[in-house]
This record gives structure tokens, sequence and C-alpha cells, in this order.
């Protein structure tokens, strides 16, 4: 079992990170404007949630959940993707996001592998919640789809850089 102690402070930092680089990428390849960030990010917050209270939920994303429930946590995944995402012009947000998302899973690759799967799976759930949060290309709600090709093509580069598939 994974947990905090398995990791290194920048590791798990990392490890952190890749929760909300999950959503942060698919909001930047597609933004939906202010109601539809705000779906997207509570689509976000809720997959945390549900980690925390499911049975199924593997002992690494409840150890994420738990650490990010405590100000140090938050502090600490706050200055992580802040100095992830610093001086990101809106097109370089999804690319530095997926490239968070990279290197968080080859760390728990590398220090968690019984956990690994599970781990890059909830992410790509994360994102898969906030691709489905908001529909795009409608107006007031009405018309639009539920997953724009924006989105369903970074879905896929999430997938590929978790090594894992859609």
């Amino acid at each position: 079992m994974a947990s905090k102690a398995s990791f290194t402070a920048d590791e798990w930092n990392e490890v952190l990170g890749g929760v909300l680089m999950a959503g942060f990428a698919v909001t930047a390849a597609d933004p939906s404007g202010l109601w539809g960030l705000l779906k997207e990010t509570f689509a976000s917050g809720r997959a945390l949630m549900e980690a925390k209270s499911s049975p199924n939920a593997s002992e690494l994303s409840k150890a994420v959940v738990s650490d990010m429930e405590g100000s140090e946590g938050r502090s600490a995944v706050q200055e992580f993707v802040k100095g992830r995402l610093r001086g990101a012009k809106r097109d370089e947000i999804k690319q530095r996001a997926i490239d968070s998302l990279r290197s968080a899973a080859a760390i728990v690759d590398q220090k968690a592998p019984s956990e690994a799967a599970a781990y890059k799976a909830w992410l790509l759930l994360i994102a898969k919640n906030v691709a489905e949060a908001s529909k795009e290309g409608g107006f007031l709600g009405f018309g639009g789809v539920a997953v724009s090709a924006a989105e369903k093509a970074t879905l896929a580069e999430i997938a590929a850089a978790l090594g894992t598939r859609v």
C-alpha cells in the first residue's frame, strides 16, 4: 500500500498535483466560460469526494484526498500548480498540465507500482468528469455537445501520457 511516506516531498507534490492537472488540461483545451468553468471545477472536486467515500478507491487516492483536506496539503498542491503554470499563456496550460500528468504517472509507476493502474485510471476519470461537466458550443445551456472535439483530443492525450486508454 502506497502512502505519502512512500514518496519524497517533491514526488508527493507531483502526485497531488496530478489530481488538479487532470482537470486543468481539459478546461484549458476548450474553455467554457464562467458557468462552464464552475461546473468543471465542481466536477473535479466531486471526484475527490467520491474517492474519499468509495470502498473501491485505492489506498493512494485516499491518501491524496486525505492530504488535500489539510491546510498543509492544500498549500503544497497550490504552490505546485502555481509553479508549473507560472508564466504560461492559455494555450500552454494544457501541455504543461499533460506533462505534469506524465511525470506523476512515472513517479507512481516507480514508487508504487501496485497502485499505479488505479491512480492513472482515477486521473483519467477526473479528466472525463471535467469534460462532461458542461456542454460546449451552446448558448445559455441550449444546444452544444457534451464533450467537444478539443476535449476528446485532450482526453486521448491524457490517456497517452498516463499510459492508459480512454
